[in-house]
């Protein structure tokens, strides 16, 4: 408050302007005989601080947070007992100071007045409050999957999570697609709960490229055109088999705190496993599907998080038929800086995108038996040259050097002066430099183009530029367009720069604290107290960010017995992290998982 008024005097009179408009409103509901208040009021307090928000822009101002957590009505109604309570005298001093506090917070803002602190001065994420009680849009459409027409009701809706109290902290933001049963208790169809990742990621990418009945279709391997997208039915979605409930990370998408919460009570491994575990108790209570068999579908971090989900929702009862891993990473411990490890999981990748950009000489006809044979050289020769450390010979550094290029493309030279220890970065700016070009992150199917090409890094992920235009689109025109929700928050497709900085990677698992996590022990823990949960790990050639022989790695070393190893299944696609953005891969996505699911959910 004190920061609010000396931003007031700083400015000058203008303050006190905008103080004695509202001083003469606040004293006329202090003094009816000055005059009577009646609607009229209501409406003059509503349009000057409307008035007041307008000149701030989005900046959450005083005047903002009190519109915004009571709406104006219970406002001025407040201000009413706040001064009924005192006497008449002292109204007036409450009046004013009121209004003073009022104007002084608004102009604080503005160019030229003290600076407000930093997190208030750009636009603020959580300037509309997320609402408590829950909401579900429900609406119906229809989409022909497999030559057969699918009915289906569709609801962007929110979930109220609370804690051991039954106090409000978080609004999960989802979106539902159902095929409605006919007896209510008896719903045994599958429902699958999905989420993407990041840590920071709203679930944006699986919602609108994935398995839904509406999907946005972008180039397998360039950039998306400008508007308007091709946003239209999905032939491939998997609604014919399961239910899909499609969840936004608390921060991203629609999700924010509630009460007293804040942002950083969810951020974590261990944190982020907990609030989602109660989003999707919560989801199963309220529609009735405790007896339905139960999925989860996590990309990318969210394959993290899934595994842990699976070990949590255990504990709590929920009994899991299926977990799907898409592009995935359990394991950060192995990306510690100092451990080898890392670039015995990329090497695979690498010859991948040598192989799909042509750079490597003697190119085989066929991917698959070309990776093979290069897995086998990584976990063999090259691993047990990267333990020798500074002990490696010359002669033996020569040999790895010329085996390594000839897997990836490189220059013998260039992987010597990286000491065979090359990591992402450098990669994907050193295997096209000589055509100017740098490859992707996400997918290294893309390329993008630097602005010269002496630089050690891309400047940008090209796979992620070409087509988060079109998603970010698609997303926005389908749920405030199509299916008609209304908000005054806007979307997030993604919240990394508050999220990433807050993130706790440390975990508790059932053997105890973890400095950085690795949740293919609590996927494991789970698979062995409940023998009958499938596990399905899908991966993409050109997946850079989570590389598919690191999550080969992950999960052969859980421990497993030999009676449930079958339970793990493993399938490929000539795709990148986002496997779905490729049509052939798509077709062999959703056939692979009508599959698994029909091999997870016991037949009558």
């Amino acid at each position: 408050m004190t920061a609010s008024i000396m931003a007031a005097i700083a400015v000058g009179k203008r303050p006190l302007g905008i103080a004695f408009s509202l001083f003469k409103y606040i004293l006329r509901l202090a003094a009816p005989g000055l005059g009577k208040p009646h609607l009229g009021s209501d409406c003059r307090a509503a349009e000057l601080i409307a008035t007041l928000q307008q000149r701030q822009g989005p900046c959450k101002t005083l005047s903002q947070h009190l519109r915004q957590s009571y709406t104006i009505y219970n406002l001025h109604r407040t201000i009413k007992e706040v001064l009924v309570m005192a006497g008449s005298l002292e109204r007036g001093f409450i009046a004013l100071g009121m209004a003073v506090l009022l104007a002084g917070a608004v102009v604080a803002q503005e160019p030229g007045a003290a600076q407000a602190d930093s997190a208030m001065s750009r636009p603020s994420e959580n300037a509309v409050t997320a609402p408590v009680d829950e909401r579900a849009e429900p609406s119906t459409a229809s989409v022909t999957v497999a030559g057969k027409r699918i009915d289906y009701t569709v609801t962007p809706g929110t979930l109220t999570v609370r804690d051991d109290d039954g106090e409000p902290i978080a609004s999960m933001f989802y979106v539902a697609y159902t095929v409605d049963e006919v007896q209510r208790g008896m719903n045994t169809r599958p429902v699958t709960f999905l989420f993407n990742g990041g840590p920071g990621s709203s679930t944006m990418w699986l919602h609108m490229g994935s398995f839904g009945p509406v999907r946005v279709h972008t180039p397998t391997d360039q950039v998306a055109g400008p508007a308007p997208f091709d946003i239209g039915p999905n032939p491939e979605s998997i609604i014919d088999f399961t239910d899909l409930v499609f969840i936004d990370a608390l921060g991203t998408g629609l999700s924010r705190p509630l009460g007293n919460a804040k942002g950083e009570d969810f951020w974590g491994v261990d944190k982020d496993v907990d609030i989602f575990s109660s989003t999707v108790q919560r989801y199963i209570t309220k529609y009735d599907r405790w007896n339905s068999p139960k999925f989860l579908l996590g990309e990318s971090y969210g394959t993290l998080r899934g595994a842990g989900m699976a070990d949590e929702l255990l504990t709590r009862g929920v009994t899991l038929n299926g977990v799907v891993l898409l592009s995935t990473i359990l394991n950060y411990g192995i990306r510690t800086p100092g451990f080898d490890r890392i670039h015995v999981t990329y090497l695979p990748s690498y010859a991948a995108t040598a192989w799909y950009h042509k750079t490597i000489e003697n190119r085989p006809a066929e991917l698959e038996p070309f990776l093979d044979e290069v897995r086998e050289y990584a976990r063999g020769p090259y691993l047990a040259a990267l333990a020798k450390g500074d002990d490696l010979g010359a002669e033996e550094m020569n040999q790895v050097a010329a085996q390594l290029a000839a897997y990836t493309g490189l220059s013998e030279e260039f992987l010597k002066q990286n000491d065979l220890r090359v990591n992402l970065s450098r990669f994907r700016k050193e295997l096209l430099r000589a055509e100017g070009r740098t490859v992707g992150r996400l997918d290294s199917r893309f390329v993008g183009i630097d602005v010269d090409e002496a630089g050690g890094e891309p400047q940008y992920d090209a796979a992620d530029a070409a087509i988060s235009g079109a998603y970010i689109s698609a997303q926005n025109a389908y749920l405030f367009g199509t299916l008609g929700y209304e908000t005054e928050m806007y979307y997030r497709p993604n919240f990394y720069r508050e999220i990433a900085p807050a993130w706790d990677r440390g975990h508790t698992g059932p053997d105890g604290k973890m400095l950085a996590a690795n949740t293919a022990v609590d996927l494991a823990y789970a698979m062995r107290r409940n023998p009958h949960m499938k596990v399905l790990a899908l991966n993409g050639y050109y997946d850079m960010a989570t590389p598919f022989f690191g999550a080969e790695y992950d999960l052969k070393h859980m421990q497993l017995d030999p009676a449930l190893r079958d339970n793990l299944t493993f399938t490929y696609y000539e795709s990148g992290h986002m496997i779905y953005i490729h049509p052939e891969s798509m077709t062999a996505l959703r056939r692979d998982l009508k599959g698994f699911y029909e091999s997870a959910v016991p037949t009558k």
